[in-house]
């Protein structure tokens, strides 16, 4: 932002896509509250870019400044991860104004409306300069105006085209039969939600799936996106062995990996399972949880973040598919048919140790997660 779109901004009134705050104390829970509140209404309502200016007294617009900035870029936009579903783009600049530092939180318009407070459950929305909550028939209204809620296709700021790896962009198309090349690239990226384009800054940033399948280091801008191995049990490999790149490069290095660490009687397949499914079905959203394999002599335990979607069921064996953009991609990238085989997942894990011990399965509302807790190398000595 410049100079001149601050000073603009200031001159408004606070509205439907601007607040005035004087200060945000993000160390207590109730600002912290508050903030995913105040985000999730400029969010919700209706037009551009929405801000939040700190450094400001709301009601005289006096410029006090701010001496002492506390917070991060990072912290807020962990606050806004974990309290709003789906998580809403935010940035966060720091700019000077008459001498004075001022602190702007960008609240970037998405197509992912309508958002919503996890802990309460709530809509909001903002009726002139308060926040409120939504109607029933705004919540019906901005539900029919987008339509398409996959997370994945939300933009991830400070990420651009350039971040998208032409080798596996090229290689998806062409598993489509999809000619590409120089001239028609940034076109089929876009139309196939990989890149997103920003009107306001007339920049491509890309998306959260995007990133995840086709950017080969995305965990720059995803630290979350890694898969934690802690080994309890071979002392020939690390403790903690940390894996990250793209989706589908990170499946097979978690196989190699696994491989190695477990005696070679041991039904590793079905880890590779739980592994895969963690990948496919995890909630990307959650930006401070990773996959875990934790390797046990008395049991290995697969955690994925996120509880199953409504209308799985554990005792049967059926689940619904989370991230279904995902899976579409890592199936027509995945030459080793890894995804193009999967299914029936449970079943599997459990065929695998039959009569050699008991598979479970804990869907953990509590920690919002999903378990896979399996039999340990003890039961499997040579």
């Amino acid at each position: 932002m410049n100079q001149k779109k601050l000073e603009n901004l200031i001159k408004k009134n606070e509205g439907p896509k601007l607040d005035f705050k004087q200060i945000i104390e993000l160390d207590m829970e109730s600002s912290k509250k508050e903030l995913a509140k105040d985000v999730c209404a400029i969010g919700n309502s209706k037009g551009g870019r929405g801000y939040i200016i700190i450094g400001i007294e709301d009601k005289t617009k006096k410029i006090l400044g701010l001496n002492n900035i506390n917070f991060t870029e990072e912290q807020i936009q962990q606050i806004i991860t974990s309290r709003i579903d789906p998580p809403i783009p935010v940035s966060l600049e720091i700019l000077k104004y008459k001498q004075k530092k001022l602190a702007i939180i960008n609240i970037y318009n998405g197509d992912q409306k309508p958002y919503q407070v996890r802990e309460r459950g709530a809509f909001y929305i903002r009726r002139g300069s308060t926040t409120d909550t939504m109607r029933k028939q705004e919540i019906i209204s901005s539900l029919q105006d987008n339509f398409s809620l996959n997370v994945e296709l939300c933009p991830i700021i400070r990420s651009n085209k350039r971040n998208i790896s032409k080798e596996i962009v090229d290689k998806y198309f062409e598993s489509m039969g999809v000619s590409i090349n120089e001239e028609n690239r940034m076109f089929l990226m876009e139309n196939a939600s990989i890149i997103h384009h920003d009107r306001e800054s007339n920049k491509y940033n890309a998306s959260l799936g995007g990133l995840l399948i086709f950017c080969k280091n995305n965990n720059i801008f995803l630290p979350h996106n890694i898969i934690k191995i802690i080994n309890n049990v071979n002392k020939e490999f690390p403790k903690v062995i940390i894996v990250k790149g793209d989706l589908l490069s990170m499946v097979y290095k978690v196989k190699s990996i696994l491989s190695k660490i477990f005696p070679y009687i041991y039904p590793t397949e079905a880890i590779y399972e739980a592994v895969n499914n963690a990948v496919i079905h995890r909630d990307y959203t959650m930006f401070y949880k990773e996959i875990e394999v934790i390797i046990n002599f008395n049991n290995v335990i697969v955690v994925s973040p996120g509880c199953l979607l409504k209308g799985s069921n554990v005792r049967s064996l059926n689940t619904v598919r989370r991230n279904m953009w995902i899976y579409e991609k890592l199936m027509a990238l995945d030459k080793n048919n890894i995804f193009t085989n999967s299914g029936n997942g449970f079943k599997k894990m459990r065929k695998k140790f039959k009569r050699k011990g008991k598979v479970v399965f804990i869907n953990s509302l509590k920690e919002n997660c999903f378990k896979v807790i399996f039999p340990g190398i003890n039961k499997f000595k040579e």
